[in-house]
């Protein structure tokens, strides 16, 4: 059953959902109503019946009592002595034969009614009698008023017949009500999930149908078309990666192949130590581009945007920085003269210094400082150098991957345009943020790190 109700569309579904819930829903009313209604028409039947025998009773107490009694159609009253011998009925009542048998009136109480078959006295249907009790201690008599409940019973019968007969009509009516209804409120979802076979197919741009109306399928549609939006950015961001790398990765392959060529040719006028230097000089920046992808590669992992535990340790940055400056002669570390410690992954940092350095050197003119040190807001290391700098308006720019502005281009022969994007994604890592500025003359740039959050990280 689940099988075959997962089959159908969510439009029949819900339809099936909805009228089964009003079907049980009109049910239980109609049910209610029968009740309800065979309730206070039994309650009248008990009030009016005792009131009648009342009014008799009264009539006896006045000595006012007539034979025949008049009373209303459908009723029948009978008073009794003593003897149980009838001493006045009304005009229908039997005059020799009481209404209720000897055991029943020994076991009904004064006032009380009961239940009986009306054939028994001439009526259709069942009949209700109520005695009571009139006249002096010492001679009392009983009052004996039986009334009909025919009508009674065929008015809920009546009502139970409507009932059965209205009840498919309604569930019919409101069935077909609610499918269209239905059809209305998902017809979004239906021009939604057109526009997507579009889309899918070539023949619509990368957005989806809004609808009008605020509701939950338009935060839907909005909220899809964000993620489209995304998608087409992301799509775009790995076109432009792949195609910058591919054209990073040609070029040393390029002069490769070239001087391979040439020394295949000539072999006798090829030098082939120069051939070696210069082919294991494009095999390591092959080898370099192609760890910067890596690594950039496992920085754009959600897993790997943030320093995990495995790999973090208790750093000294300014020891750190230290040990990376000195592989580079020009270069000056200025300490601050304290520990700098720092929760981090320690070969992570040393890349970032690393990147520093050799884009600072790439570019200095004679003097490449780097200095570490605290402050108020967390260990910080700057790197400056005297070189031409980055125009304001690029300094954003050049964290962009494989951005390389046309004086580095013209000066560096082996940069990637990746060094900067990599610093930027491992300072993130851990918690921390680079900023780029004038060195008066050259440039500064700043990294500073937050202790809070990378214990954080760390943690």
């Amino acid at each position: 059953m689940a099988k075959r109700l997962k089959e159908l569309s969510l439009r029949a579904r819900l339809l099936l959902i909805a009228t089964t819930s009003l079907a049980l829903a009109l049910a239980a009313s109609g049910i209610l109503l029968v009740v309800v209604l065979n309730y206070a028409q039994m309650r009248s039947l008990r009030t009016e019946t005792l009131e009648t025998a009342r009014g008799v009773a009264r009539l006896v107490e006045q000595g006012q009592l007539t034979d025949p009694i008049p009373v209303t159609p459908g009723v029948q009253v009978q008073v009794l002595d003593s003897a149980r011998r009838v001493l006045a009925v009304s005009a229908t009542a039997d005059r020799l034969v009481p209404i209720l048998y000897p055991d029943e009136l020994r076991d009904l109480p004064d006032g009380q009614g009961v239940m009986i078959s009306g054939t028994r006295i001439g009526f259709d249907g069942p009949a209700r009698v109520v005695m009571v009790t009139a006249g002096p201690p010492t001679d009392p008599v009983t009052i004996l008023v039986a009334r009909s409940a025919s009508q009674l019973t065929q008015g809920a019968h009546l009502l139970r017949i409507t009932l059965l007969v209205a009840f498919p009509l309604l569930v019919g009516l409101l069935a077909a009500g609610l499918w269209r209804a239905l059809g209305a409120a998902l017809r979004p979802v239906d021009a939604l999930r057109a526009g997507a076979e579009e889309i899918t197919g070539g023949t619509r741009e990368g957005r989806l149908p809004v609808p009008d109306s605020r509701d939950e399928i338009h935060r839907l549609a909005t909220t899809l078309n964000d993620m489209l939006h995304r998608l087409d950015a992301a799509r775009a961001r790995q076109r432009a990666f792949v195609a910058d790398a591919a054209h990073e990765l040609r070029s040393p392959l390029t002069n490769m192949r070239t001087e391979l060529e040439v020394a295949q040719r000539l072999p006798d006028d090829t030098d082939w130590p120069a051939l070696s230097e210069d082919l294991l000089t494009d095999v390591q920046r092959l080898s370099r581009l192609v760890d910067d992808l890596l690594l950039l590669a496992r920085t754009d992992d959600a897993s790997a945007r943030a320093v995990t535990a495995r790999g973090v340790e208790e750093t000294d940055l300014g020891q750190l920085a230290g040990e990376v400056a000195a592989r580079y002669p020009d270069v000056l570390h200025v300490d601050a003269g304290t520990p700098l410690p720092l929760l981090a992954e320690p070969d992570a940092l040393a890349r970032v210094v690393a990147n520093l350095l050799d884009n600072a050197v790439r570019h200095a003119r004679s003097a490449v400082v780097v200095t570490t040190g605290a402050d108020a807001t967390g260990p910080f290391l700057i790197v400056t150098d005297d070189g031409p700098g980055i125009p304001p308006a690029d300094r954003e720019r050049v964290f962009h991957r494989f951005t390389r502005l046309d004086e580095g281009r013209a000066r560096d022969a082996g940069g990637s345009g990746l060094g900067l994007a990599i610093v930027r994604e491992l300072v993130r890592r851990h918690g921390g943020s680079v900023t780029l500025g004038d060195a008066d003359p050259g440039l500064r740039v700043e990294i500073r790190f937050s202790p809070v959050r990378s214990e954080k990280a760390g943690n």
